[in-house]
């Protein structure tokens, strides 16, 4: 889920928009509510967070410490017009990119994407076990070293089980983080088509299924025999 915030509502809508028509989920806040529901959130809520796209606005700088005061996720600041002073000081809040408008949405994540490879470096393997190989920029998974075109909601929600690998999560966790927090046009239940259909192709690509499901704790990406990438 990427979080649009802006005082201008039509803005917030434009983006929501355009990303959707990329494959994303996508939340939009002003600013003040941003803020409480980010010193709110809980743990899961915000690693369903992709990345928070903050357009222009005041108090962009206090927003950028906040974010950054809770990990890692990507944030990046839209300009309606330039400023050498005010970009620097963006940079020095801790924001990971400065972005004049208009800018594409395409770009947009494209950039989203480049941060988290800076991030990540040799983190960028999230999975390599069994056959499955998991990658946390973006890239198509691999399949017995072949890469494998899959929905990207399911995709997504492969990533999401790597990124928390060793524990399980919940429907309500992967749905927040493959449709965003505040989707309520679709239902909850979505999730498990999802997860049936994904486990039917990973069976029938590697022979097995490495994705463990229990009743009342949730999902869990299992180790097989392969090598799993350091943490």
């Amino acid at each position: 889920m990427i979080v649009i915030v802006d005082e201008r509502v039509e803005v917030s809508d434009a983006y929501r928009s355009s990303l959707g028509r990329e494959g994303f989920a996508v939340a939009t806040f002003k600013p003040d509510d941003f803020a409480g529901w980010f010193h709110s959130s809980s743990g899961p809520d915000l690693s369903a967070v992709e990345a928070v796209v903050l357009g222009d606005f005041e108090a962009r700088e206090r927003l950028a410490r906040t974010i950054k005061s809770k990990g890692t996720i990507p944030a990046i600041a839209l300009n309606d017009a330039p400023g050498l002073e005010a970009t620097l000081r963006l940079f020095e809040a801790g924001i990971d990119d400065v972005v004049r408008k208009p800018v594409h949405a395409r770009e947009i994540i494209a950039r989203i994407g480049a941060i988290r490879r800076r991030a990540s470096q040799d983190a960028t393997v999230l999975w390599d076990d069994g056959g499955l190989v998991l990658y946390g920029d973006g890239r198509d998974p691999e399949i017995n070293g072949t890469s494998v075109q899959l929905p990207r909601r399911e995709r997504r929600i492969l990533e999401y089980l790597a990124a928390n690998r060793g524990r399980r999560v919940s429907r309500t966790q992967i749905f927040n983080a493959v449709y965003g927090l505040f989707d309520e046009a679709v239902e909850e239940s979505v999730v498990e088509s999802h997860i049936s259909k994904l486990r039917k192709k990973l069976r029938q690509m590697l022979g097995h299924d490495p994705i463990d499901s229990r009743r009342f704790l949730g999902y869990q990406l299992m180790a097989g025999q392969g090598r799993l990438a350091a943490a």
